[in-house]
């Protein structure tokens, strides 16, 4: 299961100096929306195809594939080198003072 997303308590100042930190948070919180995006897919997906009568249509069942399909996503996005996570990463990572420079 993936963590949820945490919003900063108070809006950062304007000389904040991101930290090299920064980018590894950018980089996960980018694979986390991925996460969340694929989840999305696989229930959509999983919602296309009929239920056969091997598993039948009990809540636990429900459950468990609902679990399965996050934890699923979860690995998925971790793994994609060059998935949607990834270039909402370069792409917000531009707006990142480069590494190594001081405001």
């Amino acid at each position: 299961m993936t963590a949820p997303l945490r919003m900063p308590a108070a809006p950062l100042p304007l000389d904040h100096a991101p930290a090299r930190s920064d980018r590894a948070q950018l980089r996960k919180v980018a694979h986390q929306l991925e996460a969340v995006f694929l989840n999305q897919l696989f229930q959509a997906m999983r919602a296309s195809v009929p239920q056969s009568g091997l598993g039948g249509e009990n809540s636990g069942g429900e459950l468990f594939t609902s679990l399965l399909d996050e934890k699923l996503a979860g690995i998925a996005s971790e793994r994609m080198h060059r998935g949607v996570g990834e270039a909402l990463y370069r792409e917000l990572s531009r707006r990142l003072p480069p590494e190594g420079v001081e405001p």
